[in-house]
């Protein structure tokens, strides 16, 4: 969920997204491979390195692998007790998973960070962003509301992720600003802004009409396809849970921030359970370089199948 002004921008070179499926916030998966180790270890391997990085493993000898293993053993272990525990591993999981999101924000960092402090100032980014048409708010403007408005939405957005209220941002609170839906702390901040732009009669309510209208616009003579039909038994069978024939702020985020399961959390408890030979329910370098295989790959563990894909790929 870009800033206003960004997603503004983007809208005409935006990807499809299925209309009732634009709100929702899913939890992506790991991999897009099945998980079955009778079959082998890529959804392990995607999983704990990132799909990319895991890519670069299948290219290295057995020893190379085990050798690059060994020193992220070693970034995992963040106490140096010697172990990786559960929260470890976790984290490190989660960690490779929001690389994307890492490198959306860098891409965006240095246009923003005008003077090259690290930090990102509420002031650096309204003039970078809306410089052009600040000049006597906005008069130049043909849509003049619609800029007042996605400038008002940005600085509140802007403040939420600021939790110090120092006014700049750090890279980590820049990055809720990017992607609150990444942060729990900046929920209501995207239930808020959902609501905005689902609620057009602005009495702090969804109902049926504007619920449907957000995800289809019939054309003149167009009825409503089969996925509209089911929409509408969504909102009042599910969405609705009151049944007061409206969404409030509680039933709108149940809608687009369900709560799902952790992939992370279960991939970690999966790599435990599978290497931890005293069960003491945390793992030893020795324990995962005993099961290197489960964590990444090389050209001798992915000789076959995998390589024909590379050339496929190539």
């Amino acid at each position: 969920m870009l800033p206003s002004f960004i997603w503004f921008c983007l809208l005409a070179a935006a990807v499809a997204v299925p209309a009732q499926e634009k709100r929702i916030h899913h939890q992506a998966d790991l991999s897009d491979r099945a998980h079955d180790d009778a079959h082998g270890f890529q959804y392990d391997h995607e999983a704990f390195l990132g799909k990319e990085e895991a890519k670069t493993f299948d290219q290295l000898s057995p020893e190379e692998s085990k050798a690059r293993l060994a020193k992220i053993v070693d970034r995992i272990d963040t106490d140096k007790d010697g172990y990786i525990s559960h929260a470890e591993l976790h984290y490190w999981i989660r960690h490779r998973q929001r690389r994307y999101i890492e490198e959306n924000v860098n891409k965006h960092w240095h246009d923003y960070d005008k003077n090259q402090d690290d930090r990102i100032g509420w002031e650096e980014y309204k003039n970078t962003t809306y410089g052009y048409y600040l000049g006597e708010e906005f008069d130049d403007v043909e849509d003049k509301a619609t800029y007042k408005s996605m400038l008002t939405r940005d600085e509140r957005r802007f403040k939420a992720a600021d939790r110090d209220g120092d006014g700049v941002a750090t890279r980590e609170e820049f990055t809720a600003f990017l992607h609150p839906e990444e942060f729990d702390h900046m929920r209501d901040v995207v239930v808020q802004e959902t609501m905005e732009d689902i609620d057009k009669d602005g009495d702090g309510k969804i109902n049926l009409n504007e619920y449907i209208g957000d995800m289809f616009s019939p054309e003149d003579g167009e009825s409503e396809p089969d996925w509209v039909q089911t929409e509408r038994k969504h909102f009042s069978e599910f969405r609705d849970t009151n049944k007061d024939g409206y969404l409030d702020g509680s039933e709108v985020a149940h809608w687009i921030l369900p709560g799902e399961v952790d992939h992370a959390d279960n991939e970690a408890k999966h790599l435990i359970h599978e290497t931890d030979t005293d069960k003491d329910e945390k793992i030893t370098k020795k324990e995962v370089l005993a099961n290197w295989n489960m964590f990444v790959g090389s050209q001798a563990t992915n000789y076959g199948e995998d390589l024909t894909r590379r050339h496929d790929e190539l």
